[in-house]
């Protein structure tokens, strides 16, 4: 708990110390600010306000707030991971992509979700698509892929230039 002045339009109440109960959330503003939202003891949640990091002084709470996020963060993950089949190691002696062996038939999209661009490519005589990497597939069949731009290809209408009439 810490003590704070809690901003009022009210300039006898300004001069009044508050204190920090507890930090509920925090967000970053749109300049880029650090704000919590903090519950004030002795008042309603209603009373809750947002305020920036920097009119604070209350460090340990900050930091509880922090730890509690960052592990919170670590539970959600580690439960995503073990919901998700793809982690479990289950799939992980399934043959993907050029592996298969399999003649690739056309790229049907592109991602770069992974921070890599990938293709899902459709291969000959096989009802499963694979992600393949870009990199991979522009030196396996680069015809494909120049086909898979070439249909992606807009051109502009070339401008008309009424000044020279």
């Amino acid at each position: 708990m810490s003590k704070n002045k809690k901003p009022t339009s009210d300039p006898e109440e300004a001069q009044e110390e508050y204190v920090v109960e507890k930090i509920i959330d925090s967000r970053t503003n749109e300049k880029g600010v650090t704000e919590y939202l903090l519950k004030w003891i002795g008042y309603d949640d209603k009373d809750n306000t947002w305020e920036p990091e920097e009119n604070l002084d209350c460090p340990s709470l900050i930091k509880a707030f922090k730890m509690e996020r960052s592990m919170e963060k670590e539970r959600n993950s580690k439960k995503r991971k073990a919901d998700d089949p793809k982690r479990t190691g289950k799939d992980d002696k399934k043959i993907h992509g050029f592996d298969r062996g399999l003649q690739p038939e056309k790229i049907i999209g592109a991602t770069d979700s992974s921070g890599d661009l990938m293709f899902l490519m459709k291969w000959v005589n096989a009802d499963e698509a694979d992600l393949v990497p870009a990199k991979l597939a522009n030196v396996k069949c680069p015809q494909i892929v120049i086909k898979f731009y070439e249909e992606r290809l807009t051109w502009a209408a070339p401008v008309a230039d009424d000044s020279k009439e």
